[in-house]
């Protein structure tokens, strides 16, 4: 991944933290045909990622193989409009605002109903958490949560490097990113305030 120094974030509170706000990630494996990527819900457990696809996904066939799990949090295009510099020089252009991990590994594949039923309660337990009742798998007969678990498989991915981009004009003053805060506020688009909020914090932080 591209990575200009501003943007990379290595610090692992941050980059886990991403993760467990935005759990769905695109693995992406290099199949005999090609580049192959499925999306799934993925969860740490005891330092490894871990998820389950369908009995037929393509991911079952490669156990053993190098992968790339991606993590998609905060994002949203950026007029230049926003940035008082414009106002000035008019030598702005647009952009768009992003935070991405990227967790390399590798992958193996699990059949144990055991690990199964241990990932299965992680996850639905994660899930559920702000439900009024929760649903357990209790909640659904013993013999079709059988059947279930009869058709997937787990995906277990021993990490062995993460990557962190946030991309939130760091290589702008100071005023240009109030700037961009006060303009995602105001447009208020699907995500605009949770990338105003990702950038307000980091700015935060760094006062």
């Amino acid at each position: 991944m591209y990575t200009p120094r501003a943007f990379v974030e290595t610090r692992e509170d941050e980059l886990f933290a991403l993760m467990r706000e935005h759990p769905f990630a695109t693995l992406v494996v290099a199949a005999a045909d090609g580049i192959a990527a499925n999306h799934l819900p993925m969860l740490m457990i005891d330092g490894r990622l871990c998820g389950h696809v369908a009995d037929g996904n393509e991911l079952r066939g490669h156990d053993g193989a190098s992968v790339l799990a991606m993590f998609q949090g905060a994002q949203g295009y950026i007029s230049p409009n926003w940035y008082p510099s414009k106002q000035i020089t008019h030598r702005e252009v647009p952009t768009w605002n992003y935070a991405v991990v990227h967790v390399h590994g590798r992958m193996r594949v699990i059949e144990d109903e055991v690990w199964l039923r241990r990932l299965l309660d992680a996850l639905t337990d994660r899930h559920e958490a702000g439900q009024p009742v929760p649903w357990r798998m209790t909640d659904a007969p013993a013999d079709h949560i059988e059947k279930m678990l009869g058709a997937i498989v787990g995906i277990e991915i021993d990490i062995e490097r993460i990557e962190g981009k946030f991309k939130l004009n760091q290589n702008h003053p100071p005023a240009n990113r109030a700037g961009v805060i006060e303009g995602l506020r105001r447009r208020n688009a699907p995500g605009d305030a949770a990338l105003a909020d990702l950038m307000q914090t980091r700015e935060e932080t760094k006062a």
